[in-house]
């Protein structure tokens, strides 16, 4: 294993790490499918755009007081990066989780894994609770909130794709 990479948390396929500039084409194939950005905030952009957005998101380490944690999601079996995980605050200041994939590694059980893992994380770091947002036609996160015990706490509009969202937490 590469002894450079700065790994957050593992799960037993996956490791969380910083992100890497080396990421970059895997970064550009996920966030330029409109099927993996229907549901979250942004948009499909250039490799150019991606590549200062990840400049971006690299520099949040180092910044202090930074409360936008933006990492890696890589398969330990082949070093494979699959996706990003989220910790960050919302509008509320509530610590927010998401994942998000590419689209060849939807269906085979990394977002529960992640999701897994991202609670134990946050245990580990004391965060007394978590919430997630998920736009109602996503089912498939839903599902997975649900499944790690996220209870529903409110349904409202998400303020930009303007879609219904409800919003899940757990108390750690």
């Amino acid at each position: 294993m590469n002894k450079s990479k700065e790994i957050i948390f593992e799960t037993s396929r996956l490791l969380v790490r910083k992100l890497q500039m080396n990421d970059l084409d895997s970064y550009h194939e996920m966030q330029s499918n409109p099927k993996v950005m229907q549901y979250v905030h942004g948009e499909v952009k250039s490799k150019e755009a991606h590549k200062q957005e990840l400049e971006e998101l690299i520099g949040f380490y180092e910044k202090n007081g930074n409360d936008f944690w933006i990492y890696a999601i890589e398969r330990k079996s082949d070093a494979k990066f699959l996706g990003t995980v989220a910790f960050v605050k919302d509008d509320q200041q509530e610590d927010e989780i998401g994942y998000r994939f590419i689209e060849r590694y939807w269906g085979r059980g990394y977002g529960y894994e992640v999701g897994e893992g991202m609670v134990s994380y946050a245990r580990l770091i004391k965060i007394p609770k978590i919430v997630g947002y998920v736009v109602d036609e996503n089912a498939a996160s839903a599902r997975i909130l649900e499944k790690l015990n996220f209870e529903v706490v409110e349904r409202g509009i998400d303020p930009v794709s303007q879609l219904p969202e409800t919003k899940y937490q757990i108390l750690l």
